[in-house]
């Protein structure tokens, strides 16, 4: 109890509240990093938009007991429309959905665990640090990391550099992404120079499809060794 109350007591807090951003606008070179092409083709025969992996011109295939044509793999974006990604959970499992909107028109392209989508793309960028630290997702993704025994956590003016260097370039990461809640306990270093620490840091999930998002939360977790 003593140590529970030490913990409760003494680890750092620092938020940004509010709902985490749940949608974003995204380029379509993202989707291509996701590792999926935008296509024109043929959904049942109806001419429409959607996203597929690793399919040609001309192919034709099925999936989830639609067929589909692939007429052209798209190398920009049709005209006057916008791609946008979003979490939704469906029975306790965040989902990826990406729509392509034109004003009120707007048509659903993509829907896959977000999971599966953003571990393949941490991987291929190779943001180990975050792939490392990500627990669960859902409209926010629990990044969690620890070292060492714990203790009584030091108050936050008697923080060496390294953990606040961390607490500032987290803290603006945070403002960037409106959303975030970062719990720090720091305990000092070990007998060979290391520092122990529990860190849980919150973030919205969409925001780690943004690479230059994810590489300085990567960035930044590397502080921590």
């Amino acid at each position: 109890m003593e140590l529970k109350e030490a913990m409760l007591l003494n680890t750092l807090v620092f938020e940004t509240l509010g709902n985490p951003e749940n949608e974003r606008r995204f380029k379509l070179k993202s989707l291509k990093k996701w590792g999926f092409d935008l296509v024109f083709g043929k959904r049942d025969g109806e001419e429409t938009y959607f996203a597929t992996a690793n399919r040609q011109e001309g192919e034709r295939y099925e999936s989830d007991g639609e067929e589909y044509e692939v007429i052209e793999i798209l190398k920009e974006l049709p005209k006057d429309r916008e791609v946008y990604a979003y979490i939704e959970m469906i029975e306790g499992q965040a989902f990826l959905l990406v729509d392509l909107r034109k004003g009120e028109e707007n048509i659903p392209v993509l829907q896959l665990p977000a999971g599966e989508i953003l571990l393949a793309f941490l991987k291929k960028h190779k943001l180990t640090k975050v792939i490392d630290a990500l627990r669960n997702l859902g409209s926010a993704a629990s990044l969690v990391k620890h070292h060492g025994e714990e203790g009584k956590p030091l108050p936050f003016e008697e923080l060496p550099p390294l953990p606040r260097r961390f607490l500032r370039d987290a803290k603006k990461i945070e403002k960037e992404m409106g959303f975030g809640r970062i719990a720090l306990a720091y305990f000092g270093e070990n007998k060979d120079g290391r520092a122990r620490y529990w860190l849980h840091w919150m973030v919205p999930t969409i925001a780690l499809f943004d690479e230059q998002i994810a590489q300085k939360i990567d960035k930044t977790l590397a502080e921590f060794v």
